[in-house]
């Protein structure tokens, strides 16, 4: 009997390395590294993951990664939590899975972006060469931190990167980091460089702030957005939305962690989805927020109002969103397909 509830092939599009490193992984890195943890124990350790994980706020939130970003500043440990993350996701019945992270923030102790690039891909395919059931893309993140000159060249930097590495790994580039210090809209020359490039885009947007944010997001022509929730505050948008069948990254869990919603049973995903736009779920940070995606699917519909049909269609959704190559889009597609058959017959 399998140990998932949900069997047809899970794809997360909304994944950051530096917040899912396997606790198992961490604790080993931190011996190695002889890093000061914050419990005594590994079990303790895992207990403090729980407890720390419902925070004040989205900046609260990002000063969590603190603690694994002192952990990948070598390419040794950049590789390996990558392979360790892809046997989890090979574990929990993964299909296809796009894990994003931000070269520029990996270079401490002298690492270049390319170097950290070029060891999570050696990660990556460590991982796919032992756990050949499951794909994985790599998004590279662009960065807000302050204001948009503070780090544009590093930026700008991080998605010429992205381009180099097309389809050897890399499937595209990312925008991520603290909303709401200066506007969205500033950072336009990222987005300006990638669609110069031919580089696939995703944008978070629409999560801590509001839908001003969303809309800055669709003018830089992202198909996808990162969270985007806050879409549901400006009705005038949806119907832009589902012409350019843009897609929203949701992350349920992580959106109520960080009180940019008030509850599961609140979330306006279904609402959302009801209205006709391409939702699919995603974990965020699948160790740091304490959550599995199968978590996530069981706060769906015991919660949140979706049907396991509805699942499976989002999981679809995800899949035509995803930035693999059209081949493998098409043969992830199709088992899908045959899943929400099986879920329409029950």
């Amino acid at each position: 009997m399998s140990k998932h509830n949900y069997l047809f092939p899970k794809v997360e599009l909304h994944l950051h390395l530096d917040g899912s490193i396997p606790p198992e992984t961490m604790w080993a890195l931190a011996e190695k590294e002889h890093l000061a943890m914050p419990a005594p124990t590994l079990d303790a350790f895992k207990t403090w993951l729980k407890v720390t994980s419902d925070c004040g706020s989205v900046n609260e939130y990002l000063e969590r990664f603190e603690l694994p970003l002192q952990l990948l500043q070598t390419k040794e440990n950049l590789s390996r939590v990558t392979e360790d993350l892809i046997s989890v996701l090979s574990d929990a019945g993964y299909g296809y899975a796009e894990i994003r992270f931000a070269p520029q923030l990996h270079l401490r102790r002298g690492l270049t972006q390319r170097d950290a690039v070029e060891a999570v891909l050696a990660g990556q395919k460590a991982g796919a060469e032992k756990h050949p059931n499951v794909k994985t893309g790599i998004l590279l993140c662009a960065m807000c931190i302050g204001p948009e000159t503070l780090n544009m060249a590093e930026n700008l930097e991080t998605v010429r990167l992205t381009k180099e590495y097309l389809g050897k790994g890399v499937v595209g580039c990312d925008l991520a980091g603290a909303e709401g210090i200066v506007p969205l809209k500033n950072f336009h020359p990222v987005f300006d460089l990638a669609r110069e490039l031919g580089v696939p885009f995703t944008c978070h947007a629409g999560d801590s702030q509001g839908p001003d944010t969303v809309l800055d997001a669709l003018n830089f022509g992202t198909k996808r957005i990162g969270h985007g929730h806050h879409l549901y505050d400006a009705p005038e948008l949806w119907q832009r939305v589902r012409e350019d069948q843009v897609t929203l990254e949701i992350c349920p869990t992580s959106n109520i962690q960080c009180k940019t919603q008030p509850s599961y049973t609140e979330h306006p995903a279904k609402k959302l989805f009801d209205a006709g736009i391409r939702i699919t779920i995603s974990t965020d940070n699948m160790v740091l927020a304490a959550v599995t995606l199968e978590d996530e699917y069981d706060h769906c519909v015991r919660e949140m109002g979706f049907t396991r049909e509805d699942l499976v269609t989002m999981n679809l959704y995800a899949a035509k969103a995803s930035f693999l190559p059209e081949d493998d889009k098409a043969e992830l597609i199709d088992r899908l397909k045959h899943f929400r058959k099986e879920e329409k017959a029950v």
